[in-house]
């Protein structure tokens, strides 16, 4: 009879910690946030504070109780790794005779930097971000990143089942288009340079520091294919314009040779 009352106090007492969690989200503070967050996911957020720390921006410089910085990044790092097992383990499943580098090129297709950032626009992710000063200059990768973030925040909050089926429905659901992905190139340097190869042509890349006007540091490619000069590409580092210039090349010779 004992252990029976025990139970009993010991189940009131979860219940009503339980009641105060998701009265403690649904505060006045923390109303407006939770509501919108609700409406993404599709069911009720149990602990707001992960899906909160998936909007914090590490200029802030904020640090909980222990001295740790409190910031998007390390939930960033978590989603990018489920979304990437959620989705390979979908492939695993559906592609059941097609090979390792087949399928991890798939992965790769789906869950590109491209998608992720499509994501974070299509559910306004940026409404949510808290930084220091004004958001100019984050860069067009930082809807990806709160995406990768967030779903980061769903693996604490609710666990990898659902998660995983929040995946399925956002990530797979929308953006598992084979037919699409198999002709969709993710590195154009890395296309050319694959193209270069099986056609015997010569390609140099050559990178030069830009010393322009702006702040911040430039660099300038020119892609010689052949020794001809075949696009030119200026950016922040050598390998965006790496790529800016390959793809430029891509386009200027798609008439000329098939890929």
């Amino acid at each position: 009879m004992l252990v029976y009352y025990l139970r009993k106090w010991m189940n009131k007492s979860f219940t009503m910690k339980g009641i105060r969690n998701i009265l403690n989200s649904r505060s006045a503070k923390n109303g407006d946030f939770f509501m919108s967050i609700q409406e993404i996911l599709g069911f009720t957020p149990g602990n707001i504070k992960y899906y909160q720390r998936a909007f914090i921006h590490a200029s802030l410089q904020k640090k909980d109780e222990n001295g740790d910085s409190i910031n998007y990044e390390r939930l960033e790092f978590l989603g990018d790794a489920i979304l990437g097992a959620v989705v390979a383990a979908h492939l695993y499943k559906e592609l059941p005779e097609s090979n390792e580098g087949y399928l991890t090129e798939m992965r790769s297709k789906i869950v590109s930097r491209e998608t992720l950032n499509d994501l974070g626009r299509e559910l306004n992710l940026m409404r949510f971000l808290k930084k220091e000063g004004s958001q100019a200059g984050l860069g067009p990768n930082v809807y990806g990143n709160l995406f990768e973030a967030f779903v980061g925040a769903i693996y604490m909050d609710k666990g990898y089942k659902a998660c995983q089926e929040y995946i399925q429905e956002k990530v797979i659901g929308d953006y598992l288009d084979i037919e699409k992905l198999e002709g969709k190139i993710i590195s154009y340097k890395s296309h050319l340079i694959e193209w270069c190869q099986k056609e015997k042509k010569e390609f140099l890349f050559v990178d030069y520091e830009d010393e322009g006007r702006e702040l911040a540091q430039h660099f300038t490619v020119q892609l010689f294919i052949d020794d001809q000069l075949m696009a030119k590409a200026r950016c922040t580092s050598k390998k965006k314009a790496e790529e800016k210039a390959a793809r430029r090349a891509y386009f200027a010779l798609q008439d000329k040779v098939s890929f």
